[in-house]
This record gives structure tokens, sequence and C-alpha cells, in this order.
């Protein structure tokens, strides 16, 4: 990690979202805090979810990107029986069935075509866009949608327990996953149908929620400062070229670096003397050479 203090210049907050709160509302709360406007998020949780929501400040907020397609982990509570037109508690029932009495084996049968690499169909009531217009927007406005399936990366689909109608599945996923959508279809697998009734996200990337600090710690005087993590953090998970002060300095100001190595990684986090960490750089494999992407370091 960079040496460098972590500044409102380029830091990053790990925070425990509420329930009830938006992850907008909890961008605005730290903007306040922090007396900074350039604040953002890496990956939206709903309202009802609580848990791990990576915040990142200043020049960091270029780093986002990185951070968003990190593989997330969930705690999640499905209610079999009920659906909802949100797939979750807060929508309206649509339909309420008996539950029958599931073995395991049932309900492991049920998840197993739910893992690994699947089509997965959107809610209506998500914040995805047609024509500029949030789908939720439509949704409420009593349009029909028909919305294509996309690709999702499910990675582990784990029932830890079941209590009556709720099960309780551990899900760690890729980018883009709805675990709303993951519990519909659930529901719609074993039959009596089912929503997200809670939602806990764990961990995002190497963020994990024992580490997380409420609003509320936050709000403590001093405590944004004390706890905001180097920019760096943002792409800890990318691999790590150190170059030489000259080196820095082309980087720096837009010019190439070129290597020896046959093969490099396609994208890098670098590094300068004193561990001064300069931003995200690309390797351009045709020109054997390295060139200057997401700089944060100045080029004086």
């Amino acid at each position: 990690m960079s040496a460098a203090d972590p500044t409102p210049l380029g830091g990053v907050l790990n925070v425990d979202k509420p329930g009830g709160w938006t992850s907008h509302d909890v961008v605005n709360r730290v903007r306040r805090l922090a007396g900074l406007r350039q604040v953002g998020h890496a990956g939206t949780l709903d309202p009802m979810a609580t848990g791990v929501l990576v915040v990142c400040l200043g020049r960091a907020t270029r780093l986002l990107e990185y951070l968003t397609g990190q593989p997330k982990i969930y705690l999640a509570e499905v209610t079999l029986g009920v659906a909802t037109n949100t797939y979750d508690a807060e929508g309206e029932i649509v339909s309420s069935r008996p539950v029958p009495d599931l073995s395991a084996a049932q309900i492991e049968q049920a998840l197993a075509p739910l893992r690994g690499e699947i089509m997965q169909r959107p809610p209506a009531f998500s914040a995805l866009k047609r024509d500029g217009v949030p789908l939720y927007q439509r949704a409420r406005a009593g349009e029909t949608l028909e919305i294509a399936p996309r690709p999702a990366m499910i990675y582990e689909l784990t029932l830890l327990h079941a209590e009556g109608p709720t099960l309780h599945l551990r899900v760690r996923c890729g980018a883009g996953t709805y675990v709303r959508s993951l519990a519909h279809d659930l529901g719609q697998a074993l039959g009596c149908g089912a929503h997200l009734s809670a939602l806990r996200r764990s961990a995002v990337g190497a963020f994990t929620v024992e580490n997380a600090l409420t609003l509320e710690q936050l709000a403590a005087e001093g405590a944004l400062t004390a706890t905001l993590q180097p920019a760096d953090m943002a792409v800890a998970h990318l691999p790590r070229v150190d170059v030489n002060a000259a080196e820095a300095t082309r980087l720096l100001h837009g010019q190439t670096l070129a290597s020896s190595a046959p093969d490099q990684p396609a994208v890098a986090r670098a590094y300068g003397p004193e561990e001064r960490f300069l931003g995200v750089i690309f390797f351009d494999q045709p020109r054997r050479a390295w060139r200057p992407g997401k700089m944060l370091a100045g080029s004086d």
C-alpha cells in the first residue's frame, strides 16, 4: 500500500450502510461530513439492504470502475410462498401460495441451475435505464416491460439454514447480479414463489463488513480523517508495477514506458520512489509499452 497519508484528495471509506437509506443518501452524508463534493460509491445497494458500501472521495473517485467489478458477498433471507412485483419485501404482493414441505435435497436441486454463469432477468423495478428512463419509473407508471436476460456470474450460492418458509443463503457473485432476481427465480423453481425479505452485503472484494464503519461512527469528531484509507486501496487487487523516478515522470506526463518483458498484465497499479502511488497503467502488447491510464499523482 501507498505510504502516503490518506487525504480528501484521494481516499476510500468502507461504510456499513443502514437499512432505509439509499446509496445516494450515504454519499450525500459523506459529502457533508467531508466537506467535499467529489464523492461516489462502488455498487448500489437497495434501500432495504444493509452492509458494505465502498465510498471514494476526491481523486479516488476516478478508480471507482475498478471496484464495481469486484466480487461481492451477500447474506440473503428469502421468504417462500409470497412473490412481489419488486422481488423484495418493499413491493406489492402479486401471489401467495402454500409452501410445500421441502427437503434440503429439493432446495439444492432448485439452487443448482442458479450457480455459475447464468442468464438473469433483472427486476422491472430496478435502476437500469431504457431510453434514458429508469425501469422503476416506467414500472410505477404501469408500463408493461419486457426485460431481456443478462449474463450474471454466481460463484457461490449456499443454503445456510432454513426456518419454516424462510431460507438463509450465502451468495458470492459478480458485478451486475440481482440477488432479488435469484430469490424470485428460486421461488419459481420451487413452485411456490418467493421474495427477498432481507439482504446484507458482507464484502466487496477485500472490503468486509467487519471493518466497515457506521455513519454514526464516521460522524464522530476526527473519525472520517482517521479511517479514510489511501486511494490505492481501491485497486489493491490489481498487479503492482514499480518504476524509478525518471519512468514515473514519463508516465505522469502522459508518455509511454517501454518494457522488455514479453508478458505483462493488461492493467496494473503503478508506484514510484518512496512508495508513491501514481495511478493505473495499461500494457500495450503490440508496442510492448506501458501507457498511463487513470493517473492520480501530480506531474510536478
